[in-house]
């Protein structure tokens, strides 16, 4: 059986990807940081569905080792990793403190990066690596400069990293989502934020974890074998 890793697999885009690959065939290993109940949550549910699932809980922002050690107690080999745990918070640049920033490039850059590396042993022939961005690095987005700029970071590692692991038949992507709705953008609740959300579109609606679950699904795919390197936009055509 074919293994995935998805982090901050528990909840949002994170918890549809690892839902989606489940009913792929993967067994699924849930990465979260925090909060047991969702993480079991998302297991049982795969489960349910006639999937296999085991959760990992791990401080990105830390070591990684906990991590591993119950991954490689649970599977043998990884086929897929999925970089998707991140944090954010919107604010100017004038409001951003040294801790915060220091924070977001922690779990948000840092950590993808030691990640790929402690999987690279671990990858099978064939495999893939999945980085999840952000619609914000193609627009300029002051809202959020510093969390952009930790996106921006997971493309130039894309890059590099398909061009290492090319000869392994390893390919590495990026997968863009725009403005999704998850409990991280708890401002949608708003219905004039919504609205204004749903405008940067072409589509005139935010998108759903499953929109971009699906397009992370092609690319773990067999069919996806000749793309690498890439940065495939996933926000529903915003701010064409």
């Amino acid at each position: 059986m074919r293994t995935a890793l998805v982090t901050g697999g528990s909840r949002g885009i994170g918890r549809a990807i690892a839902l989606r690959l489940g009913r792929d065939g993967f067994r699924v290993g849930v990465h979260y940081g925090s909060d047991d109940a969702a993480a079991e949550r998302t297991v049982k549910e795969i489960e349910t569905a006639g999937g296999k699932a085991f959760a990992l809980k791990a401080d990105l922002g830390g070591s990684l080792d906990g991590l591993w050690a119950v991954f490689d107690a649970a599977a043998d080999g990884l086929d897929v990793l999925v970089n998707n745990a991140g944090i954010g918070l919107q604010q100017p640049i004038a409001d951003v403190t040294e801790d915060w920033f220091d924070r977001l490039f922690a779990v948000n850059a840092k950590a993808p990066f030691f990640l790929v590396q402690q999987a690279i042993p671990r990858l099978k022939d064939g495999g893939r690596i999945i980085n999840i961005g952000s619609g914000a690095t193609r627009i300029a987005f002051p809202q959020d400069t510093a969390y952009s700029m930790t996106k921006g970071a997971l493309n130039t590692l894309t890059l590099a990293m398909a061009k290492e692991l090319g000869p392994r038949g390893i390919t590495v992507n990026t997968v863009a989502p725009g403005i999704i709705e998850t409990d991280m953008n708890g401002w949608l609740a708003d219905p004039e934020a919504a609205r204004a959300a749903a405008a940067y579109s072409v589509f005139d609606a935010v998108g759903q974890p499953a929109d971009v679950a699906d397009v992370v699904a092609f690319v773990a795919s067999g069919d996806a074998r000749w793309v690498t390197g890439q940065t495939l936009d996933a926000t529903g055509g915003s701010q064409l």
